[in-house]
C-alpha cells in the first residue's frame, strides 16, 4: 500500500468518523484503490487535483476529502508514478497538473489485470451464494444423491472400529 499510518492521521481518521455519524461504516476509496483510480484518470490526460476529486465523485467513488486525493497524488509522485508541472496557460493562479509516467502505466496495468482477477472471483462466489439461495438456505433441502463411503477404520478398536 502506499499511504503510512502515523498517530495524526489515526486522531483525523477518528474525526472524520464522527462527522460521518461515528459507526465506521462511511466507506472511503484510500490507498492502492484511490491511487489505482487517479491513476485511471490521469491515463486519459493529464489533469490538476481538483479535476481528479470531480471525476471521482461523478464515478460515484466515495473519497472521504480532497485533501486525500492530494496527498495520495504527493505520495504517488514521490513513488515515480506519476508527474507533475505547473500549467500557467489559462488565467488566474498556476495549477498544478499531474500526467501519468510510464512506471505508473505499469503499475496500473498490474492493478487492473489484479482487480479483473478479484472480480472473476468474487463473481463465482455470488454465483455459488445465488445457487445455494435458490436450493433453500445451505442447500440442505435435497438429500444428497451419493452418501460418502465410511471407512472401517483399523482391526484395533478405537472410535471407528
Amino acid at each position: 500500500m502506499l499511504t503510512r499510518s502515523s498517530p495524526s492521521s489515526a486522531r483525523r481518521s477518528e474525526r472524520e468518523e464522527e462527522r460521518n455519524g461515528g459507526d465506521g461504516r462511511q466507506p472511503r476509496l484510500q490507498g492502492d484503490l484511490l491511487a489505482s483510480s487517479l491513476l485511471a484518470f490521469l491515463r486519459n490526460w493529464p489533469a490538476y487535483g481538483y479535476q481528479l476529486v470531480r471525476e471521482l465523485s461523478k464515478a460515484g467513488l466515495p473519497v472521504s476529502d480532497s485533501a486525500t486525493v492530494y496527498r495520495t497524488l504527493r505520495q504517488l509522485e514521490r513513488s515515480a508514478l506519476v508527474s507533475s508541472f505547473w500549467d500557467t496557460s489559462e488565467s488566474g493562479p498556476a495549477r498544478r497538473m499531474y500526467s501519468l509516467t510510464r512506471a505508473g502505466e505499469t503499475f496500473l496495468n498490474f492493478w487492473l489485470e489484479l482487480l479483473s482477477h478479484y472480480q472473476n472471483i468474487l463473481q463465482s462466489t455470488l454465483n455459488s451464494y445465488e445457487n445455494l439461495r435458490r436450493r433453500g438456505i445451505g442447500g440442505g433441502d435435497r438429500p444428497a444423491k451419493h452418501e460418502p463411503k465410511r471407512s472401517r477404520g483399523s482391526n484395533k478398536g478405537g472410535p471407528d472400529a
